[in-house]
């Protein structure tokens, strides 16, 4: 007996340890994570992990491909196994079982690739976006084995583990229109460069920052955003005391607002008054963004005033008045009476004016607009300016409006972030991207930096740290981290000057100093009218021209020329690139976009002539020459590309600080 002894022991023991889920009770309730639907993408060659939620101790097995997985909902409710490696392919089915069992059909293996940032990157096909040729685009966009997912947008002040979605979509006419445009592009040069089932996370919003994109571990460590993690940290189980606060910072700032604006404080009369005279006022046509009209670089409060003829039969009763979308803030009077306003840029004014605000004949419309940066004014289309009557009969508003600057910027205080607002430190990272770790992809495409630009210097930090925490995250490596360098935007160049855009592509630029980047140059397919240029084919194909080298070894050229080194020889400067596939060319008589500078830091501009596979440039006023630059600007003309057609990337030889520098 004492022989059996230890055998029993050992036995008792690994029972113990093991804890064996085959005496566990199936789940009862089973919970799968949202982006586990019918019709995914699973990644190839690489570990899945499938996870979700049931009753804590449940046993919970998956089924695929033969194969058969087993875990235990923990005590938080959580499980996940990881399923082996498996070979593209498909459709298969992945069996769930608990008491229940769930079916998912549909799902094939192949490229996953998670696509985010700002509204370049959410920019749809149709809708607001109508890229180029979008009828043919959509028309065209059967292609079964493309399969979409959009992550609706949601802010958080902590990390959440789920999102709500409407699952995975094969890729159709009918499916993508919503859909983001450059991801489209980007997976169905995949898909036909491959021939393998493509899968696209949708994860953006427009108008955003970076740091919400990143999580408050990266970002306490970098000294600018220290204190500003731990306040939104202290906040959190807090959100109504997160609320108050913020309502008490709002009133503050807008007390200071109303101070510091001309436009109240003028002694004959405030400009939202019908006695306010403005009859020396200049005149815009609206709708338009008013730095494509008279105001350009423009930031900070501008007054719009209109006088509109109401009819006889409209007195005394109440209208609606729609001004379209507003960049960024505006307060609305009517007749000397405050009607609305609202703080977001992208949505639409609508508001109600009281019966008896209205007379008939002459009532003055006053529209107050604060333009916190980048683009400002009454934009949108002129049909979405009118008054309307009860009975549906309108006014249009559309046409010459008298305008007058009032405070710049610069001189008003930095309004406080809105507790739901998604420009705040980690908000999008918690409930937009920490829901999707650990799902299997192969890597990320990125397109953003746009509201980031007046603070591009802090962004040569902020950018590598973000793809650091995404990968630190997702535990899976170095990944693959593609993105698009800013395209060009409003007037054309004029001048030599110190430019936040072009400081931002910079910022860009050096962050292909991190492993396993790629960045698509887009410096010649922006638009000067639209911060949101219609070609997003060949965004999306630059994209993929950098996955299809970098990635999946194609022997193909996939970035313009960029630049490598420079040599001073007398009063001539000779700048060698890299990857000039083909050769140099000038695209046109003559190549342009090239500044010089001595000592004195004054860039003027430059001639340049392509010898071999260098440019040599050089100015007869710069007699010692010592630094170069190269398309720097929000709209530069310049025209350099290699003999595969893709453009140089904008540079600059000097290191010397710009407009960002220090501005945090």
């Amino acid at each position: 007996m004492h022989k059996l002894f230890p055998f029993l022991l050992l036995l008792l023991g690994c029972c113990m340890i093991i804890n064996c889920a085959l005496f566990r009770s199936p789940a009862e309730t089973i919970k799968l994570h949202a982006l586990f639907t019918d019709h995914m993408v699973l990644q190839r060659d690489k570990p899945v992990p499938v996870w979700g939620w049931a009753n804590p101790g449940g046993k919970v097995q998956v089924e695929w491909q033969g194969h058969k997985y087993t875990a235990v909902a923990a005590k938080d409710s959580s499980w996940r196994v990881t399923l082996r490696p498996s070979a593209a392919g498909g459709p298969f089915e992945l069996i769930i079982r608990g008491k229940q069992e769930m079916r998912l059909q549909d799902i094939l293996v192949g490229e996953v690739w998670l696509c985010s940032g700002q509204s370049n990157m959410e920019m749809p096909l149709a809708g607001w976006g109508k890229i180029n040729h979008f009828e043919q685009e959509i028309a065209a966009a059967n292609h079964p084995q493309i399969r979409l997912i959009t992550i609706p947008h949601v802010t958080s002040i902590k990390k959440m583990s789920d999102v709500s979605t409407e699952g995975w979509q094969v890729c159709t006419p009918a499916t993508i229109p919503g859909f983001s445009a450059t991801a489209y592009f980007f997976g169905r040069e995949l898909n036909e460069q491959l021939s393998l089932p493509i899968g696209l996370i949708h994860s953006s919003w427009g108008g955003t920052i970076i740091e919400a994109w990143m999580s408050p571990e990266a970002l306490k460590v970098i000294p600018d955003f220290t204190e500003r993690v731990a306040e939104m940290e202290a906040l959190k189980g807090r959100e109504d005391k997160e609320r108050e606060i913020y309502g008490e910072k709002l009133a503050a700032w807008e007390k200071a607002v109303e101070t510091l604006d001309y436009g109240m404080a003028d002694a004959a009369a405030p400009w939202f008054s019908p006695a306010c005279d403005d009859a020396n006022w200049p005149t815009m046509k609206l709708p338009c963004i008013w730095e494509d009209s008279d105001l350009p670089a423009v930031d900070g409060l501008v007054w719009f005033r209109r006088s509109v003829h109401i009819p006889v039969d409209w007195a005394g009763k109440d209208l609606t008045i729609s001004l379209g979308p507003i960049d960024d803030i505006d307060v609305t009077w009517f007749n000397g009476e405050i009607i609305g306003r609202k703080q977001l840029w992208n949505v639409l004014r609508v508001y109600t004016i009281p019966g008896r605000l209205v007379k008939p004949g002459a009532n003055l419309i006053a529209v107050r607009v604060l333009d916190t940066g980048g683009l400002g004014g009454i934009y949108g289309e002129p049909a979405q300016m009118f008054l309307k009557s009860a009975g549906g009969q309108k006014i249009s508003l559309a046409g010459p409006w008298a305008y007058m600057k009032s405070t710049p910027l610069q001189a008003l205080p930095s309004q406080p972030l809105t507790p739901e607002g998604p420009n705040r430190l980690t908000v999008l990272y918690n409930g937009m991207i920490a829901p999707l770790v650990p799902y299997a992809m192969q890597g990320a495409i990125w397109y953003q930096g746009e509201s980031n630009a007046g603070r591009a210097y802090q962004y040569q930090t902020l950018f590598p740290a973000m793809i650091k925490d995404w990968r630190a995250q997702w535990a899976m490596g170095d990944f693959p981290f593609l993105f698009v360098q800013l395209a060009n935007y409003l007037a054309l160049q004029t001048v030599p000057e110190e430019n936040n855009w072009a400081e931002l592509r910079d910022a860009q630029t050096k962050t292909l100093a991190v492993a396993n980047t790629g960045m698509a140059v887009a410096i010649d397919i922006g638009d000067a009218n639209d911060i949101h240029p219609k070609n997003k084919q060949d965004v999306g194909r630059r994209l993929a021209l950098n996955a299809l080298a970098k990635v999946y070894g194609k022997s193909i050229p996939y970035s313009g020329p960029m630049y490598q080194k420079m040599a001073i020889e007398g009063n001539k400067v000779r700048v060698s690139f890299t990857h000039v596939d083909g050769g140099l060319k000038a695209h046109g008589e003559k190549l342009q976009g090239f500044t010089i500078a001595g000592e004195d830091k004054k860039f003027v501009w430059a001639d340049a002539v392509i010898e071999g596979e260098t440019v040599v440039v050089s100015a007869p006023q710069v007699e010692a020459p010592v630094a170069v630059r190269y398309a720097w600007a929000n709209n530069p003309l310049c025209n350099l590309y290699n003999g595969a057609h893709l453009p140089a990337s904008p540079f600059r030889t000097d290191d010397w600080p710009g407009v960002t520098f220090g501005v945090k």
